[in-house]
């Protein structure tokens, strides 16, 4: 009898290509980890998304059940064994949180050649041949196996595959495993998808009073498809849950009081300013 099925989305990556956090780069009306997640909680019995330490009161990650990391900077791995030392008799099917052209038939896919006798089940990536870690289902035989290998110095989850006992099977869709880890890669996955933004813009934004406490954190850096401060404003409310409608905030562009309507350029430093209470 196959063991029990959870799932993980691995989304506790620092971003550091891609320059802002790649869980909250939208697909449609959805971010990258509200998409993974919807494609994997109707497959698996529980959907967890992974985090570090300093993410677990992100409000987009919030949304979700947990799993943290208990070991720091060994990438995701680290996510993979934390959530096998949590649930040990559950086998896992594991996402990138980066992965815009995954698809429900490739899950579908990869669940019906699921070969619980051995360690895990992946694709052989089309490129390369080798296994896809970060789209695969590793039983529970596999978290000795896989804390065994990063006891011996090791830590890369393909390289771990490619030695052990896994099945390895034909990407149905080439493209689904196609990772986003930089905005060059994100912007031709939207254009595959029919959603690309002319241009995208790296962009600071600051978060001051009522904003701050709401949005959880006082700055951030953003890859942004935005083309004005209302438009980013609105992609912002989206993902925190902003109280205060744009109409009772002033914009600041630059260190300058702006227009909602300006063109954002590449670098701008966007500063949403509350009114001030009191009197």
């Amino acid at each position: 009898m196959s063991a029990p099925l959870y799932g993980l989305v691995l989304a506790g990556g620092r971003s550091t290509r891609m320059g802002s956090d790649k869980a909250a780069l939208r697909i449609g009306a959805r971010t990258q980890l509200e998409q993974a997640m919807a494609l994997l909680a109707p497959r698996v019995a529980r959907a967890f998304v992974s985090v570090r330490a300093d993410q677990r009161t992100d409000p987009l990650r919030g949304r979700f059940e947990q799993i943290q990391d208990t070991r720091e900077d060994l990438g995701p791995i680290a996510g993979i064994l934390a959530a096998q030392e949590r649930h040990p008799a559950s086998a896992w099917l594991v996402l990138a949180c980066d992965l815009p052209l995954l698809d429900a038939a490739t899950l579908d896919c990869l669940l019906r050649e699921r070969a619980p006798e051995r360690l895990a089940t992946a694709f052989r990536s089309s490129l390369d041949g080798l296994p896809e870690p970060l789209c695969a289902v590793y039983e529970p035989a596999s978290g000795a196996a896989l804390a065994a290998y990063l006891a011996s110095g090791r830590n890369c989850p393909r390289k771990f595959l490619s030695q052990a006992d896994v099945k390895l099977i034909a990407e149905p869709n080439p493209r689904a495993l196609d990772n986003a880890n930089t905005p060059e890669e994100y912007a031709s996955a939207m254009s595959a998808l029919g959603e690309a933004p002319a241009t995208t813009r790296r962009v600071t934004v600051q978060y001051f009073a009522l904003l701050r406490e709401q949005a959880g954190r006082s700055s951030e850096a953003l890859v942004t498809s935005a083309r004005t401060p209302r438009e980013l404003y609105g992609e912002l409310a989206a993902r925190y849950p902003f109280s205060l409608d744009a109409a009772l905030l002033r914009v600041a562009i630059n260190s300058e009081f702006g227009d909602w309507s300006a063109p954002l350029k590449d670098g701008d430093a966007v500063v949403f300013i509350p009114p001030v209470a009191g009197g």
